[in-house]
């Protein structure tokens, strides 16, 4: 079946059933915006899914437990501290965070999910959190979805989010995601949290595991640096209210999986484009790999290449450093088989150099945006790793 061509918008409307807030608590030293709240008015069905790091931060272990019921009432999130690595009292502020949203806003505890991102290692400003909680519930609004989302960035210059609207079975439905990430980010998750909310009615495993497809084929292809966090989270909640009821294999489920999909996909593009310090945005498309998984290991060993990187950032034509990062991955790999395109210009045949200059080859490289397409010659396998250059401002934000 044709996967619907849909239209997004990069704003957060909320769907009905929804409301949200964003607030000023006094985490960030800034005066930037860094507490939000997002609250499903009748209990929604949540989906998740979370970092594969083995430090995982309080928040992270909170709501892997939360999730098993399958139900959610609120989210509630902090910047500018990662509640991570604190050990006993950072699972005791995580749940106090949530036992006081949950008390704002009369609902049950368990239906309410937390998530931090910061700092690792510095104890929760707890007297903080809860006036921040305070101020959050009283700012409770349909239309705070962009509040909410301006809140949870942190080393972020922009704000993302996304929102695709559908017409199912004669009823408005509303696909819309908001998330965080510039740095410590790798094709494996990454430091970013994500929050999609809709309000059709889909039942809790569909909901599962269309969010984990969408997850795999858009944040699980980001990459920045290379670093995988201790707080990634994406939480995905339905709330039904706009009547429609949705099941694979029925009607107005492909619009719906098309629109999920666009929604995680332009949100992670944004994330690769608001890299910390990056001034180019690269799309890495290989084919002809052995099978898909080599494909996907040959990407993603360019895209967390520093070498790589940093001859983007120059810009510099050594193509060189694309052919090494693709030899030491763990793809099977025959130089004289590889080919090697950026944008329009041939820059490797068979392992050898192709026609295009180095001039020219630095005059693609030094676009905004660019794509890198390597053949391997050896199969059917693809894959595709949103990624961008490093520059020495990435050093100095992170100093």
């Amino acid at each position: 079946m044709k996967t619907p061509t849909l239209k997004g918008t990069p704003d957060v409307r909320l769907p009905k059933g929804f409301r949200a807030a964003g607030v000023t608590a006094g985490i960030k030293k800034s005066g930037a915006k860094d507490m939000a709240m997002i609250v499903a008015d009748v209990p929604a069905v949540v989906a998740g899914t979370f970092t594969t790091n083995q430090v995982k931060a309080a928040p992270v272990k909170l709501d892997m437990e939360r999730l098993k019921g399958r139900t959610a009432r609120a989210i509630v999130v902090n910047s500018g501290n990662a509640n991570a690595c604190n050990g006993p009292r950072g699972m005791r502020d995580a749940r106090r965070m949530g036992a006081v949203a949950a008390a704002a806003l009369g609902v049950p505890e368990g239906h309410v999910f937390v998530s931090s991102t910061g700092t690792i290692g510095l104890p929760m400003p707890m007297e903080v959190i809860e006036k921040g909680i305070g101020l959050l519930a009283a700012a409770l609004s349909p239309d705070g979805g962009t509040d909410a989302s301006d809140a949870i960035l942190t080393t972020d210059t922009r704000p993302k989010r996304w929102t695709v609207p559908l017409r199912i079975g004669g009823k408005d439905v509303t696909v819309t995601g908001m998330c965080k990430g510039a740095g410590m980010i790798e094709p494996n998750m990454a430091t970013m949290l994500g929050y999609l909310l809709t309000d059709a009615a889909v039942a809790p495993a569909a909901l599962q595991k269309l969010l984990k497809a969408a997850v795999d084929d858009s944040f699980n292809r980001v990459s920045v640096d290379g670093d995988r966090s201790t707080n990634d989270t994406v939480l995905f909640l339905a709330s039904g209210a706009s009547g429609a009821r949705l099941a694979p294999g029925r009607p107005g489920w492909t619009a719906f999986e098309a629109a999920v999909r666009e929604v995680t996909l332009e949100l992670a593009k944004m994330i690769a484009r608001d890299g910390e310090g990056a001034s180019r945005y690269v799309t890495i498309r290989v084919s002809g790999a052995k099978s898909d998984r080599d494909a996907d290991l040959a990407a993603r060993s360019v895209a967390n290449s520093f070498l790589v990187k940093t001859a983007w950032a120059g810009p510099n034509a050594n193509w060189g450093r694309v052919m090494d990062a693709l030899g030491y991955s763990d793809a099977k790999v025959v130089e004289a088989k590889v080919g090697i395109r950026f944008d329009e210009l041939v820059a490797v045949v068979r392992g050898q150099p192709g026609p295009a200059s180095r001039e020219d080859l630095k005059a693609v490289i030094a676009r905004p945006e660019f794509t890198v397409d390597i053949h391997l010659g050896l199969g059917r396998g693809q894959a595709v790793v949103y990624t961008c250059n490093c520059t020495e401002e990435y050093v100095r934000i992170n100093m």
